[in-house]
């Protein structure tokens, strides 16, 4: 946080638009969709609540079967049960995302039991995203609509547009640990105007247009407050700026491993851009092959809290989940993989080049 959001928010107090929705609410949603390259932006209380809301506003209703990423964080799980649907869950690929041949394999199976899938919800982990070009492709031949859960994701981009410009709507979160916050909230984006509408008026316990309270649908309290959508503008006016430092990050971490055996940067590992997509760096993880390496991820994030140096394993894959462990699953192993292997470290763009240097002294004096 800067003095540019301690102004912001100080301007959306004075003017006395505390409550949900205002002028400030209004402007971040223009200025969110056209970051986005969308039509419109919902602004709501959670990224979760994007979900959950883009699923009711596609029609996803009880009995429903949702095919969804089992690598992700779960909130993406949480709101398809809050619809009634049933989550399915589907591998990743070496990226950490859905693997569009598993996907292919579920939809194809679930045909064959003559079960429909009403939906896809593909979850852009840690930043990076999936390829929208062929779970779209596989999506529309078995007559699915896609959510693209872009909570990780925002300012990442694919074949030259935002991650969340893809799927029929697509999610974003800007929770206290997303690489842009209003401490909490999220939005949903998509291009149907219908759509968006619908989405306001379910977020807003779903009131009638008249003067007395007169309800005929089920509604929620989901929409985002004046103050919060203040902080939100300025967030997304240094966004790009955020992503750079991160990037930096990124590639501080790439060079102090690059020579150690059984440890590598997972995925792309200098945050390049190319013509294919980069993501925005929101975290950088390490994988580490304990067959190889020196230290386990269990003793890297050990010695790293010893220092109060705060480490995280990737992701828990959703079918391994006790929640969500009698679910249905098309895996291969992979996010299972990940999950051992994996371990995300400090990687926000309020790091200090001192903090970011004594980490990195810790772990090369761990790998010697």
């Amino acid at each position: 946080m800067t003095q540019l959001e301690e102004d912001a928010i100080v301007r959306a107090f004075r003017s006395g638009w505390i409550a949900p929705l205002g002028p400030e609410v209004d402007a971040f949603e223009e200025e969110l969709a056209a970051y986005c390259d969308r039509k419109y932006a919902v602004a709501l209380s959670s990224g979760t609540a994007a979900i959950h809301l883009g699923l009711l506003a596609l029609g996803v209703v009880p009995g429903d079967l949702v095919l969804t990423s089992t690598m992700t964080f779960a909130a993406t799980a949480n709101a398809i049960t809050y619809t009634g649907a049933e989550p399915i869950f589907v591998d990743c690929d070496e990226t950490g995302n859905m693997d569009p041949d598993l996907l292919r394999t579920a939809f194809e199976t679930l045909r064959s039991e003559g079960k429909t899938v009403k939906a896809v919800v593909p979850v852009d982990l840690l930043g990076k995203v999936v390829d929208h070009d062929r779970i779209g492709v596989i999506a529309r031949e078995f007559g699915a609509v896609v959510l693209s859960d872009a909570a990780e994701s925002l300012g990442a981009r694919y074949k030259g547009r935002s991650s969340a410009a893809y799927g029929d709507v697509a999610a974003v979160s800007f929770n206290g640990n997303k690489i842009m916050t209003t401490s909490g909230g999220g939005a949903l984006l998509t291009d149907d105007a219908d759509l968006a509408q619908h989405v306001r008026y379910l977020a807003t316990q779903a009131r009638q247009p008249v003067l007395h309270y007169e309800h005929t649908d089920i509604g929620y309290n989901y929409r985002m407050s004046n103050l919060l959508a203040a902080i939100g503008r300025a967030q997304l006016s240094r966004l790009d700026e955020m992503m750079r430092i991160r990037r930096e990050n990124r590639q501080f971490y790439t060079r102090l491993v690059e020579d150690l055996r059984g440890v590598c940067i997972f995925g792309e590992p200098s945050g390049i851009d190319d013509d294919w997509t980069h993501d925005n760096w929101w975290l950088t993880s390490l994988l580490i092959d304990s067959d190889v390496a020196v230290l386990d991820r269990e003793a890297v994030v050990s010695a790293l809290s010893d220092e109060d140096i705060e480490a995280r394993p990737l992701w828990k894959p959703m079918h391994v989940q006790p929640i969500f462990s009698v679910h249905r699953r098309f895996v291969d192993g992979a996010g299972e993989s990940l999950f051992r292997a994996g371990v995300s470290l400090p990687s926000g763009s309020s790091l200090s080049p001192a903090s970011r240097d004594r980490i990195g002294a810790l772990l090369s004096e761990l790998w010697k």
